[in-house]
């Protein structure tokens, strides 16, 4: 099989997609905007070719450079895995007749309004909500759902841009800081998580769910706060699971998946559980790197099996999680913002809870900081795995109070 892949090079983890696809028998073709004299050998030996262009959000620049790769050999599939990079493909997969996830999929795992429309017509639980272009209809949905309601860019990606407001007042200054189309939300009250697939022919082949500790808008607006989200080992054990695992085939169904990663958040509150919104791709924050540790397999390669053998091959089976490992990161955020000047607490834990760690990454004195609204993994993180979720989470807890990033 064949198979272009988008921007193989920059972030990082990318090249675990490419080297997975190779390493399950694909031709891969990468297109990109970096040059490849930046490509490690491993990277280049993954690689059948690379063409770059100027963008890999400029459809006319994509299209072109797919076409010429056509002229040169049968292309079987393009995959992206950025959120950004969503759309683009799929606009280009339909000018070059490729298979794969196509762009009213895009859209509507993209546009928020859209997307929770579709999802109602479905019969799935969602916050109301509305996409609105002047503060008059915003000012109308307040009136009709109440407050607090949420803001946020229609096509954005997890809290990026997302505002709570709580008064009337408090939604004409944050409308003041939008610009266009608007997606405004009914605010839901409960705790919050994400349910990671990846689907083949339109059904959910492996399955994982995490949990935020503390929601995420909140994680991303306070220092003091280390959070984390935790990846369960329950998934199979605790009944409360089968509503959530029955909702997310009933959203792949619904928005007409096929055979791709999903992203997906959800909320579990007074009001019960309520689907909050997808992206049609892999998680970030290393997320799958926490599954494949907590799991006993490469969740990469599960991905690539499934692009390339998943539709097609007689008796293809995806890998089973083994379940034995909750797997977890705490973010962990210097004291101010600045430069790293050192840490507190590192000797003190390894002694601890060093076997249950997976990796550390603790810049070294010197660099730069990184705003709190960057993530999870813009500064400082540990992550770790335990077979009891619940020693996991205090292990994380303890790793929240007891290390500590100074900066100056």
């Amino acid at each position: 099989m064949n198979v272009i892949f988008v921007e193989p090079f920059f972030p990082a983890n990318q090249r675990q997609f490419v080297r997975a696809l190779a390493e399950a028998g694909a031709t891969v073709i990468g297109i990109g905007e970096y040059d490849v004299g930046s490509f490690d050998d491993d990277l280049r030996n993954w690689l059948h070719h690379y063409e770059r262009v100027s963008s890999v959000t400029d459809v006319e620049a994509m299209t072109r450079a797919v076409r010429w790769v056509q002229d040169k050999l049968w292309v079987d599939r393009m995959e992206a895995t950025i959120e950004a990079h969503i759309m683009p493909a799929a606009q280009v997969r339909e000018a070059c007749t490729i298979p794969g996830t196509s762009v009213r999929t895009a859209w509507l795992c993209r546009d928020k309004p859209s997307m929770k429309e579709a999802l109602r017509a479905a019969g799935v639980p969602t916050a109301a909500s509305a996409g609105v272009s002047t503060p008059a209809q915003a000012h109308e949905f307040a009136e009709r759902v109440g407050f607090p309601l949420i803001l946020k860019p229609r096509s954005g990606a997890g809290a990026s841009g997302t505002v709570r407001v709580d008064s009337s007042d408090e939604l004409a200054r944050a409308l003041a800081g939008f610009a266009g189309s608007v997606a405004v939300e009914e605010f839901v009250e409960g705790h919050e998580g994400f349910y990671d697939t990846i689907a083949v022919d339109g059904r959910v082949a492996l399955d994982f769910v995490s949990h935020y500790f503390p929601n995420v808008l909140e994680a991303m607006r306070t220092r003091w706060i280390s959070p984390q989200f935790v990846s369960t080992n329950r998934v199979d054990s605790v009944a409360d699971y089968a509503e959530l695992r029955s909702m997310g085939a009933r959203v792949i169904e619904a928005l007409g998946i096929g055979t791709s990663a999903t992203h997906m958040e959800w909320f579990f509150g007074p009001k019960g559980l309520r689907f909050s919104e997808i992206g049609c791709r892999p998680p970030g924050v290393g997320a799958w790197d926490l599954y494949s540790a907590g799991n006993d397999l490469d969740l990469y390669r599960a991905w690539a099996d499934a692009i390339v053998h998943g539709g097609t091959a007689a008796g293809f089976q995806m890998p089973v999680p083994s379940r034995r490992f909750a797997s977890g990161i705490v973010a962990l955020r210097p004291s101010q913002d600045g430069v790293i000047s050192g840490y507190d607490g590192v000797d003190e834990l390894q002694g601890r809870l060093g076997e249950w760690v997976i990796d550390a990454h603790l810049p070294p004195p010197g660099t730069p900081t990184q705003g709190v609204e960057a993530g999870y993994m813009a500064n400082a993180y540990v992550r770790m795995k335990h077979p009891d979720y619940d020693a996991l989470r205090e292990m994380l807890d303890d790793v929240g109070r007891t290390l500590h990033v100074y900066a100056s």
